[in-house]
């Protein structure tokens, strides 16, 4: 692969047929990106800072500690291909499909467990989030 000295760093690094996203232009582009960074931003907190309130939930939901391990590394590795995906869109679909696919989970388990409404929220506007970013992320795939 040959490359003049006016290209991007990235692109020295990439195999031919790669493509890096340029700069959002428009204002749903934009919005996409943001809605990848909140999700990706809300993860993060919640399994690194909040990891004691996890634990309750995952206890009251009588899920093992395995069982929360692996979806805490799965969210958090979703999360950072959906930063990653910024610059590199075959990233976006699979995550957001996969931080969709727990969201809805978590909207289940609390559910199932009789949680007050309030408990949904933050869940559900992630699942909102993470559909809209992965049809978005598809339409936009050529």
């Amino acid at each position: 692969m040959t490359w003049s000295y006016s290209d991007s760093w990235r692109s020295a690094a990439l195999a031919p047929n790669a493509r890096v996203r340029a700069q959002p232009r428009t204002p749903l582009e934009i919005f996409v990106v943001v809605s990848q960074l909140v999700i990706a931003a809300s993860v993060f907190f919640v399994w690194t800072q909040r990891l004691a309130n996890i634990k309750g939930e995952f206890r009251e939901y009588a899920l093992p500690d395995p069982i929360r391990n692996a979806v805490g590394a799965t969210k958090m590795a979703a999360a950072a291909l959906l930063v990653a995906g910024i610059w590199y869109p075959a990233l976006v679909v699979p995550s957001a499909v996969v931080m969709a696919s727990f969201m809805l989970s978590a909207q289940y388990f609390h559910f199932r467990v009789r949680h007050p409404a309030v408990k949904y929220l933050a869940s559900f506007a992630l699942l909102m989030l993470s559909v809209f970013v992965a049809v978005s992320a598809y339409s936009r795939m050529g």
